[in-house]
């Protein structure tokens, strides 16, 4: 059905390609006369109202033109006006000379004019999400990094772990589990656990791994930051936010095919359209059909994807813009091994272990379905007197529907245990995972509305940008699902073994010192029967959030701005009621103007902590409620934008400091006091770069230290916590790409990752359980000419044994290839 649905799909999306247009289109690029494109320039076909901007490498689009000739007027600030004359012709799009404006000599002394430098691919010199206002990266006081669609591109990048992996500071702890409400994958952000939650700075709730194609960058945003995106789906690191591909206002797209180790198969296309003559009304879709094994012995993904993409300019003061994304995901659980939270360690690392990362323990009969859909509407009207008001809606809906399986690390099959007489009389070495298993059906649905009014005025002789906001949330989670059984046991280990009951463990397999137990029970069937004594689930969750925030940056002079901002929230939910408040500060100087600015932050974070029911087997059957939680962040650093542009850099320091953590007790599970305090403090750099033509750089490196410094829980006192991932990770991607000659658009990367040792499990009673530190090296081979690319790649060079985990050991990719051919119109 998903393989029909998707060439229906395509179908469709070809049949907008061969639809001619009875005007023409003019394309071009405007550059000065050193050769450097110019970004922002006005381009206007005289008598008309036709007209654009150009983008940040200087090209421009003018579409929907009547047959005829015209007069095309170039005009920029700081530079002499340019007059060109152009013929159009129906159905036709006129590529026309590199226009070269000159410099208004007679004003250039009066003027600042905008260096724009070679255009870095792996960059965005500007967000409109991050402080909710459109502000350059060099003027906010706030850490952030993107990933672009450009660096993806290169990359070969066909999944959404995969392209995290170009911001420092940030690992992956998790798979993506499927499983409903958290089912997304996590990640650890300058010591915290973060999932991908917003898409264009609004809820975009999935309980599965977003789908690339989409993505027209990735901002991975650091610190605290609860004053402006409140507490439900963000950490005290930081935040993920997707931000999507845009319509635009000419005819054009691309259809790509993948294919790689492993069975990938990938087919995606990008098709945009003007709907009417004036090119007010623009429709973007993108679309995806994925299909790939896993590397392991056994599993499988396989997924559907289409985002329709609306933007209507109504006239010069109103706009609109809607995204859709519709999501249909089938996929095996990803193998994750939990260690005994109950009892010391008898493995400390992976050599101990002796686990074979081939190895699944799953079936491919037993899978989970994540159908998602989310809605989102835009509406921006400019008020005038430099105001905008911008009206907001998001609507989402993910659900998880199969089976869930996990191993959990089992004491009851240790040496010298006598819970299960007579079946083990030796066992030396290994550990023995018990599956537990349950039927998932769960629906997480998500609203959200906010009203922003934007401003941009002078105070006097200050200069004051401005955002004053009002959001709903509301988010209602539905579980269906079955209780959780068991269903069999999995030895694992590398010596020597005696006397173990087969009807246990299973067959034993000499050549890889393994028993598995995997006989019957993991077919649909089996299964089925297996749950069918557990009560089903009749559980619902509600939680209603009601928000202000302010946010102001002042302009004392061109050089220095300070920000303030506020935020209170009030938490509703069945049985509890919280308000907070949330402040944030930051400063920058920049004692060369758009070149070098020094900047400080305070930033606020919360988290309104859900009453928690204790355990009657432990004596507790009282709600317990909590105060919320309480991040403080200061961070002091500088940003570079030098060279013309070519090298944009940030350093910073920060410190982080928690208080009023919630912890399950030490000795009585489920029951939860408050009394933790932690810090996390570390550095961070990051560096992107095009030191000359045709080759561009992307690097990060990042250090963190995290501790529990105060809590009545002995196990966790002093030591670093399991989800803060290592403690020094670092990333870097450098291509080169030849812009002459006769193989013009041949180019080569390199790149790869580096963390350090990674403390998944690190308890006082358990004991420490250490993943071993890697390097993975990556290369890529790409050839592109105007309407065909090429891009070959092969990850994990050396192939790397390697695993990432969170109280869990999650083994990665080794060695894998893939090649990806595009057809641009």
């Amino acid at each position: 059905m998903i393989r029909k649905l998707f060439f229906l799909c395509l179908f469709t999306l070809a049949t907008t390609i061969g639809f001619s247009q009875s005007n023409g289109n003019l394309t071009g690029t405007i550059i000065t006369t050193t050769g450097e494109p110019l970004a922002d320039v006005n381009i206007n076909i005289k008598g008309t109202t036709i007209g654009t901007e150009t983008t940040r490498d200087g090209r421009f689009n003018l579409y929907g033109i009547p047959e005829g000739a015209y007069q095309l007027t170039v005009s920029y600030v700081g530079y002499q006006t340019k007059e060109v004359a152009v013929a159009v012709t129906p159905g036709k799009t006129i590529s026309l000379p590199a226009i070269v404006l000159n410099p208004n000599n007679e004003n250039l002394g009066e003027v600042v004019v905008r260096a724009n430098g070679n255009i870095n691919n792996f960059t965005r010199g500007k967000s409109e999400f991050v402080a909710k206002l459109p502000l350059k990266d060099i003027e906010n006081p706030q850490v952030y990094n993107n990933i672009t669609a450009e660096l993806l591109e290169e990359q070969v990048v066909t999944s959404f772990d995969d392209a995290i992996k170009n911001a420092p500071g940030i690992s992956k702890l998790w798979e993506s589990t499927g499983r409903g409400n958290d089912g997304a994958g996590y990640f650890s952000l300058r010591g915290f656990p973060v999932q991908p939650t917003l898409v264009n700075g609004l809820p975009g709730l999935t309980n599965g791994s977003p789908d690339p194609a989409n993505i027209d960058r990735i901002e991975v945003i650091k610190g605290p930051s609860g004053t402006l995106y409140g507490s439900s789906l963000i950490s005290y690191g930081g935040l993920i936010n997707i931000a999507t591909k845009k319509p635009y206002e000419y005819f054009g797209g691309n259809v790509s095919y993948t294919m790689g180790s492993f069975g990938l198969n990938r087919v995606t296309a990008d098709v945009n359209t003007p709907l009417d003559e004036a090119g007010k009304v623009a429709l973007r879709v993108n679309t995806a059909y994925h299909r790939q094994n896993s590397f392991q012995d056994l599993g499988f993904r396989e997924s559907f994807f289409i985002a329709p993409a609306l933007s209507y300019k109504v006239n010069n003061r109103l706009s609109f813009f809607i995204n859709t994304e519709i999501f249909e995901g089938e996929t095996t659980n990803p193998t994750m091994l939990f260690v005994d939270r109950g009892a010391p360690l008898r493995a400390t690392n992976i050599e101990e272990l002796g686990y074979d990362p081939n190895r699944s323990y799953t079936s491919n009969d037993l899978t989970l379905r994540n159908p998602n859909f989310s809605l989102q509407g835009q509406m921006n009207y400019k008020m005038g007197n430099g105001w905008t008001s911008q009206t907001v809606f998001s609507r989402g809906a993910s659900r998880s529907l199969g089976y869930y399986s996990y191993l959990y690390e089992t004491t009851q099959y240790l040496q010298g245990r006598e819970e299960v007489p007579g079946e083990i009389t030796n066992l030396d070495e290994g550990l023995v995972f018990t599956r537990y298993m349950n039927k998932q059906n769960s629906s997480t649905l998500s609203t959200d509305i906010q009203q922003n009014f934007i401003g941009d005025f002078q105070l006097g002789n200050m200069r004051n940008r401005v955002v004053i906001g009002l959001d709903y949330f509301n988010r209602k989670v539905i579980d269906n699902g079955s209780g959780y059984v068991k269903n069999g046991d999995v030895y694992i280990g590398n010596a020597s073994i005696e006397n173990i009951n087969e009807s246990v463990f299973g067959i034993y397999d000499p050549s890889q010192y393994i028993y598995s137990n995997d006989s019957g029970r993991l077919s649909r069937a089996a299964s089925d029967n297996l749950l069918a004594g557990t009560e089903l689930n009749n559980n619902s969750t509600k939680e209603d959030v009601y928000s202000a925030y302010i946010s102001n940056v002042i302009n004392f002079t061109p050089a220095l701005s300070a920000m303030a901002s506020l935020r209170i929230d009030q938490f509703e939910s069945e049985n509890n009621s919280q308000t907070a408040l949330s402040p944030k500060f930051g400063i920058v100087y920049q004692p060369l103007l758009d070149r070098v600015s020094l900047f400080a932050n305070y930033m606020d974070g919360f988290s309104n902590v859900a009453a928690q029911q204790g355990d009657p087997a432990q004596g507790v059957t009282t709600t317990v409620t909590f105060d919320p939680e309480r991040a403080r962040q200061l961070e002091v650093g500088t940003k570079l934008n030098l060279v013309q542009n070519k090298v944009s850099a940030t350093f910073s320091y920060y410190d982080i400091q928690v208080s009023n953590i919630v912890m399950e007790e030490t000795g009585r599970p489920f029951y939860f006091v408050q009394d933790g305090e932690q810090y996390s403090r570390g550095f961070e750099a990051s560096i992107t770069a095009t030191p000359f033509e045709g080759f561009d750089i992307i690097a990060g490196y990042s250090h963190n230290d995290s501790k529990l410094t105060e809590s009545d829980q002995t196990d966790f006192l002093g030591r670093r916590p399991e989800s803060a991932g290592p403690e020094d990770m670092a990333n870097i991607w450098a291509s080169y790409r030849l812009t002459s000659g006769n193989m013009q658009g041949l180019g080569i990367g390199f790149g790869g990752n580096y963390a350090s040792e990674n403390m998944i499990f690190n308890r006082q009673l358990g004991g420490v359980f250490t993943l071993p530190s890697y390097t993975v090296l990556n290369a890529a081979l790409f050839y592109s000419v105007k309407k065909f690319s090429v891009n070959l790649k092969l990850n994990n060079l050396a192939n790397k044994e390697y695993y990432n985990g969170w109280s869990t050991i999650n083994p990665q990719t080794p060695r894998n290839f893939a090649a990806s051919f595009t057809y641009n119109f």
